[in-house]
């Protein structure tokens, strides 16, 4: 539970609704806001959204039972089910707020309630990296003062204003992570964060399939900078081809972050899978996160950080002190090493982290357990193909691939060039098996794919077998 959130008498003014009181409702204090029916409580405003698979209309009596007492309701289902939702609120004591949109209208309360706070408002985004960028920067500003940053990858047009509901009055900083993959999303979630810092970690070709266009990925990215007042601070990488586009026409100063333009920066050491050493106002930082798209990520929350006056030493320490993320770059050392980095993949993370493996000086074989890149549309077949080519000249003694369209990666693969075992799989239970027999003693395995495809269970599996 949260502190309070509303009251019930105050939320007709804030989302234009109508209240509707059961007979022997009491006023209760509203303290948490879900959207899962599962996760209602005794003070919890529920909002009833349609999804995929079901309505949260259709959950109000479990709501109810739960303990939770207000609910949203969308105007046209009142309509209809009237009788319904009012034998429920009179057999639970509890209350709608009928409204228009539940989704518009918990982005508004979002947007209001976060209004109220004095917390210094921070939003990233980008193609790749913003997930991890952000728990960079949450990691500096944390020594600093009290912050925030929103659990996960809450980034969504619902999950971001769920997030919003934990800014505590105390914090001084708060953090947002800002995904999209459609029009119009990035206008929303600045709608409700209106952030007076950001930065872009990269253009890529992450949702490509639903928005056509690396242009059209940079063209809703660059919303983000537009929201910024005259006089704040964006920053996007100083290598982005769409830099020059991203910065023209925006009010606020957008600033190049990187191993050329990040202040303070004076070198680095690679250290492999332990990271790396950054040489940075003449001390050297150890930095926990392997790979150059992390130091990238790192250099990034440096230059925000420091842009908007955090003190050396908080962006020292926070650097030193970040933790990897479950499924992001995280190491499973043991007889067989694992780097698990499945928590998402789209053409341009899965060639980086290939070209990673690649450099990595290591005694032992690597191997590579690939799936499929989600959300690709049209373009999906090229990608893998293109993969496939790059996966030939990888130097890997093993790439085994999951998924359909993984299928397209391993006709390329398996042309002349390439020296290594090369299998493809349908099914997730022949892989275990298979790599169950190939692995050996030294080998470092790299584990990637989109997230519906949960690499990780090949990770437990193999790992669990060798205890």
């Amino acid at each position: 539970m949260t502190d309070r959130l509303y009251r019930l008498g105050e939320l007709p003014g804030l989302t234009g609704g109508e209240v509707y009181r059961g007979p022997g409702f009491c006023e209760e204090e509203i303290r948490s806001v879900a959207i899962d029916s599962r996760e209602t409580s005794p003070g919890s405003l529920f909002v009833p959204l349609k999804g995929e698979r079901t309505d949260g209309h259709l959950h109000m009596g479990e709501v109810f039972s739960r303990g939770c007492r207000v609910s949203l309701v969308e105007r046209g289902f009142w309509n209809r089910e009237r009788e319904t939702f009012q034998a429920y609120a009179a057999k639970h004591r509890a209350a709608y707020i009928v409204v228009a949109s539940p989704l518009e209208t918990l982005q508004r309360l979002a947007a209001s309630f976060l209004a109220g706070k004095k917390a210094f408002r921070i939003g990233i985004t980008g193609s790749n990296g913003k997930t991890t960028t952000k728990e960079i920067v949450g990691s500096i500003l944390s020594r600093e003062a009290p912050s925030f940053m929103n659990r996960g990858n809450l980034n969504s047009d619902i999950g971001l204003p769920l997030s919003v509901f934990e800014v505590k009055d105390e914090a001084r900083y708060a953090v947002f992570e800002m995904g999209m993959n459609r029009r119009g999303e990035m206008d929303i979630l600045t709608g409700i964060v209106r952030p007076q810092a950001a930065l872009i970690t990269n253009i890529g070709t992450a949702h490509i399939g639903l928005l056509g266009s690396k242009e059209n990925i940079a063209a809703e990215k660059k919303r983000i900078l537009a929201a910024l007042d005259k006089g704040r601070r964006g920053y996007v990488y100083e290598g982005d081809e769409y830099f020059p586009f991203l910065k023209k026409g925006v009010a606020a100063d957008v600033l190049p972050f990187g191993e050329k333009t990040t202040p303070g920066f004076e070198g680095v050491r690679d250290l492999g899978l332990e990271g790396y050493e950054i040489i940075w106002k003449g001390k050297a930082l150890r930095f926990p996160l392997p790979g150059p798209h992390n130091l990238r990520n790192a250099l990034g929350a440096i230059s925000l950080c420091g842009g908007i006056g955090v003190s050396d030493e908080a962006i020292r320490r926070g650097i030193e002190e970040t933790a990897p993320l479950f499924g992001r770059g995280q190491i499973f050392r043991g007889e067989v090493t694992f780097l698990q980095d499945c928590y998402n993949a789209n053409p341009d993370s899965m060639s980086t982290a290939v070209d990673f493996m690649r450099g990595l000086p290591w005694k032992g074989r690597k191997v590579a357990v690939l799936a499929s890149m989600k959300e690709l549309g049209e373009s999906s077949p090229g990608a893998h193909r293109d993969l496939g080519a790059q996966l030939r000249e990888s130097g890997f003694d093993g790439v085994f691939l999951l998924g359909g369209e993984m299928e397209a990666a391993y006709r390329e693969l398996e042309g002349p060039g390439f020296p290594g075992v090369a299998a493809h799989f349908v099914d997730i239970g022949p892989l275990e098996r298979v790599l169950d027999t190939f692995l050996r003693a030294g080998d470092l395995v790299l584990l990637k794919g989109s997230r519906s495809m949960a690499l990780e269970r090949v990770t437990e599996s193999l790992r669990r077998s060798r205890v």
